[in-house]
């Protein structure tokens, strides 16, 4: 049995019936050393903002696989290293 508590904070029954506050949630702790755990994605507008492109052109890089992506439901998620990534090599093949 859950209940609301004050400042956010869950209240909840333990074994013995009494009510106790919950423990906050710790997203770092549970992902643990994932490599997953410090990724960050970014959507393909915010893409496009930081390359000062148009969307279509950075749905041409993914679907040309110049910039890999990942599909979330019918989205892209970008990695946001793979962006630095690709603007540092396409930097260095120009000039």
């Amino acid at each position: 049995m859950s209940t609301g508590g004050e400042a956010g904070g869950a209240v909840r029954a333990g074994k013995d019936g009494a009510l106790m506050a919950a423990q906050p949630r710790d997203p770092a702790k549970e992902a643990g050393d994932s490599p997953l755990a410090g990724m960050r994605f970014l959507t393909v507008a915010e893409v496009a903002a930081l390359m000062r492109v148009s969307r279509m052109t950075v749905y041409r890089l993914v679907h040309s696989a110049e910039l890999p992506a990942v599909r979330v439901g019918r989205s892209f998620r970008v990695p946001e290293r793979a962006v630095h990534e690709y603007l540092r090599t396409a930097f260095n093949d120009v000039g």
